[in-house]
């Protein structure tokens, strides 16, 4: 039977192992891709609005400098024509003048106003276009409000069962002596994360291979507190 403190470091192994394994749940939980899905959608959504915003800006720049425009010649015209009939021009050229200023304000307001609309025409799909995005953004917003929420449902389970284990753990190594510890932690860091097994038979259970006769006889015939390791994989082997 082996000596207490290896069997000591084989729960710590147990133990490790089962931290490691809570901690790859906490990593990998369904719920954290689900918010890395929704979170690329929404980086797609923002890209494309980031693209038609600046399209509808350039559009609407110009539809507001056609509007001053088209304000300016409304607003002279009303100005030459409420002086042409305020009794205050009587001159037959000067009146002929404003009527042809008048009317050439006429003109260039009409080209304006088709102006215009060609511009509204051009800004109608870009506006709507921010606002579908717009709509969609709120959406995801919620989509991932819920995501994290049951994120959050579903990690708290496994952070507590985690804080659990890393204290049982602590509990643990305290029946494992610092040097042996220390050669355990050395071998486990390189070794994925399994620093000591059980000999089952002539097999390590860390490597699954099996012991040469002569190395198998060596550690059967070992005290039992004996330290020895797998000739194949390094690991401290408890038998």
């Amino acid at each position: 039977m082996p000596a207490p403190q290896l069997e000591a470091l084989l729960e710590v192994q147990r133990l490790d192992t089962a931290i490691d394994q809570h901690r790859h749940r906490l990593s990998h939980l369904p719920e954290a891709a689900a918010i890395a899905g929704i979170d690329a959608e929404i980086a797609a959504v923002s890209r494309r609005r980031s693209t038609t915003v600046p399209a509808r800006d350039e559009v609407a720049a110009r539809q507001a400098s056609l509007e001053a425009d088209l304000a300016a010649a409304e607003e002279r015209s009303r100005a030459v024509s409420a002086r042409m009939y305020s009794g205050t021009v009587s001159a037959s050229r000067d009146l002929q003048a404003m009527a042809a200023d008048i009317e050439a304000l006429k003109v260039r307001a009409s080209d304006l106003e088709d102006r215009i609309l060609a511009v509204l025409d051009e800004r109608e799909p870009l506006d709507a276009s921010i606002a579908a995005d717009d709509e969609e953004l709120a959406a995801l917003a919620e989509r991932r409000a819920a995501a994290e929420t049951a994120l959050g449902a579903a990690s708290g389970g496994v952070q507590e069962e985690l804080g659990q284990l890393v204290e049982q753990r602590a509990h643990a190594i305290q029946a494992v002596p610092g040097d042996l510890l220390a050669d355990y932690e050395r071998i486990r860091a390189r070794s994925g994360g399994i620093g000591a097994a059980r000999l089952i038979g002539a097999r390590c259970d860390g490597c699954h291979l099996t012991m040469p006769s002569m190395e198998l006889d060596k550690i059967r015939h070992a005290p039992p507190d004996a330290v020895v390791h797998c000739d194949e994989c390094g690991r401290i082997l408890i038998h």
